[in-house]
């Protein structure tokens, strides 16, 4: 009894962390190449929740995914859920995936509606 207790708890434990492991793929900085990166493109869709808010950018018929900092570190930039809309032209600077086939990036600061949001304060590129 025991014994199949403990392999219950243990597969439920697999699991658990099998479902972790592509969230905690992105998260820091260990995936960003050095250097900072620039895109400028059109929104087409926004997420504004947990684990970070992301922006789909399109750009020369790609589409990017930019993470930006998590939901509370945005909204302190001042980046609200309002903030942009889809069709709204975004620069963003910040780091690209190391994996240079992913249109993939962490920004530091982006740029819409004339406003700047430092969602990175301490990673901004200094001018």
């Amino acid at each position: 009894m025991i014994a199949s207790n403990l392999r219950k708890l243990a597969m439920a434990a697999a699991l658990s962390a099998s479902f972790a492991l592509p969230a905690m793929a992105h998260h820091g900085w260990a995936w960003t190449q050095d250097g900072f990166f620039e895109l400028t493109g059109n929104i087409t869709a926004i997420f504004y929740g947990n684990p970070h808010p992301t922006l789909d950018v399109e750009v020369n018929g790609e589409t990017w995914r930019v993470d930006l900092a998590t939901p509370r570190a945005t909204a302190n930039a001042g980046f609200m859920e309002d903030t942009a809309k889809v069709g709204d032209e975004v620069t963003v600077i910040g780091n690209r995936s190391r994996d240079s086939t992913e249109r993939l990036m962490k920004a530091v600061r982006v740029t819409v509606g004339g406003q700047t949001y430092d969602v990175y304060p301490n990673r901004v590129p200094s001018n």
